[in-house]
C-alpha cells in the first residue's frame, strides 16, 4: 500500500515537472524566437520568400528587444530581394526596410529608449518583416504614440522623402509652385499635402488611366491645385496654369523618360529638378534649351543616403520626424490609403506590389 502511494506520487510529481518544463519551454520559445520572412537568394521569383522561425539573441547592455507592429511592402523591398537595389543585405536576409515596433526590453546601458516606446529603424536593411528583433539602441529612433499605427509605420520613408525635397533644394515661400510627376504615389501624395501646409501650389502630372477622374478628385481632396495627364501637358502645355501661378522653381521626378522631360521643360529660370526614382525605367529626355537658356540644375535624392550622412546627428533625424508628425497631428498629412494584410497572408501583399503600384500594402503583425 505504501509502495503504491509512493508510485502514484512519483507519477504525479513527474507529470507536474513535465508540464512545468513544457510551459517554460513554450515561454522561452515565445520570448526568444520570432517569425520572419526570409529570402536566401536574389531572384525575381518572390515565391522563394519563406516564413521561418528565427532565434533571437539575448538582450545585451546596449541592445533593445522590439516587437514589430506593422511593416509596409515598398517597391524598394522587392528590389532588394531581386538583387537590383543599390544596397543588398548578406544572405540569408529578412525582408522589409520600414516598419513600426514597440520596445519590449532594454539593456542596462540603454538611455534613449524604454519599454513601451514606439520605434522605427533608421537605416535600410533592418529586416522589418518579422514579429520581433533584438538590435542595438542606435539602430532605432522613437516616434510619438499619438499618431496612428499606420501613420507611424509608413512615416520614415515616403513622407520624409517629400519633406526633405521640399526643404533642401530651393528656397520656397508661400505662393511658390512645385511641379511633380508620379503624383499619385505615396511620395507624391505626401508632397501635395506638405506643400499645401507650407502654402505652396502644386502642379501634378499623372499617367492617363481608366479611373482618371476619380484619381483627379482624390488628389484634389488632398490639396492638389492642378492635376493633368501627360497627354494634356504635351498637347496643350501649361500656359493657362502659368497665368494663375508662377512657373515652378522646383520639379520632382520619380518616373524618368518623357514624363521627366515634361517636369524639366516647365521649370522656371534657375529652377531645380530633383530625381528620386525611375519608374519608367527609361533615360531622362533632357531638352538642351533647358540647360542653355533656363540655367536649370539637375539633382538626385535618396533618403537612405541622407539618413546615413546624418546618422550620428540624431537631433536632425528627430527634428524631421517631429515636423512630419506635427503635420499628422494637425490633420495636414494623412497616412497613405493602405491595404492592411495579416502577416501570415504576406504573399497577397507581395503579389499586389509586383503586379501594380496601386494601394500600399502593410503587413500587420
Amino acid at each position: 500500500m505504501v509502495i503504491r502511494r509512493l508510485l502514484r506520487r512519483a507519477v504525479r510529481d513527474g507529470m507536474i515537472l513535465l508540464r512545468n518544463r513544457q510551459k517554460c519551454s513554450t515561454a522561452w520559445r515565445a520570448t526568444h524566437y520570432c517569425s520572419a520572412l526570409v529570402y536566401r537568394e536574389h531572384t525575381h521569383n518572390i515565391d522563394t520568400l519563406r516564413m521561418e522561425q528565427l532565434p533571437l539573441p539575448p538582450v545585451g547592455d546596449c541592445s533593445v528587444r522590439v516587437h514589430m507592429l506593422a511593416a509596409p511592402v515598398n517597391p524598394a523591398d522587392i528590389n532588394m530581394i531581386q538583387g537590383s537595389y543599390p544596397i543588398l543585405c548578406p544572405l540569408p536576409a529578412v525582408g522589409g526596410n520600414e516598419g513600426l515596433g514597440e520596445v519590449i526590453e532594454v539593456g542596462s546601458n540603454v538611455t534613449s529608449l524604454r519599454p513601451g516606446d514606439w520605434v522605427v529603424p533608421i537605416d535600410a536593411g533592418f529586416g522589418t518583416w518579422r514579429t520581433g528583433a533584438v538590435c542595438e539602441e542606435d539602430e532605432l529612433i522613437s516616434v510619438p504614440k499619438d499618431i496612428s499605427v499606420l501613420g507611424a509605420a509608413t512615416i520614415f520613408v515616403n513622407p520624409c522623402t517629400a519633406y526633405r525635397m521640399l526643404r533642401d533644394f530651393q528656397t520656397l515661400s508661400p505662393g511658390c509652385t512645385v511641379i511633380q510627376n508620379a503624383s499619385n504615389s505615396a511620395v507624391g501624395q505626401a508632397v501635395i499635402q506638405i506643400a499645401a501646409a507650407l502654402g505652396l501650389k502644386t502642379i501634378n502630372i499623372i499617367r492617363d488611366r481608366p479611373n482618371c477622374t476619380e484619381l483627379v478628385d482624390e488628389l484634389q481632396s488632398l490639396g492638389a491645385d492642378y492635376v493633368l495627364t501627360e497627354e494634356e501637358v504635351m498637347s496643350t502645355g501649361l500656359h493657362q496654369v502659368f497665368e494663375e501661378v508662377p512657373k515652378p522653381k522646383l520639379g520632382l521626378n520619380c518616373v524618368g523618360g518623357l514624363s521627366g522631360g515634361l517636369v524639366l521643360s516647365n521649370l522656371d529660370y534657375g529652377g531645380t529638378m530633383v530625381t528620386y526614382g525611375g519608374m519608367a525605367k527609361r533615360p531622362l529626355q533632357i531638352p538642351a534649351k533647358s540647360f542653355i537658356f533656363q540655367d536649370v540644375t539637375l539633382k538626385g535624392f535618396w533618403l537612405t543616403q541622407w539618413k546615413r550622412k546624418h546618422r550620428e546627428d540624431k537631433a536632425q533625424l528627430k527634428a524631421m520626424l517631429d515636423a512630419v508628425c506635427e503635420l499628422m497631428r494637425a490633420g495636414q498629412l494623412s497616412a497613405p490609403h493602405c491595404v492592411q494584410t495579416p502577416f501570415h497572408q504576406y504573399s497577397h501583399a507581395l503579389q499586389a506590389i509586383i503586379q501594380s503600384h496601386g494601394r500600399k500594402h502593410v503587413l500587420i503583425m
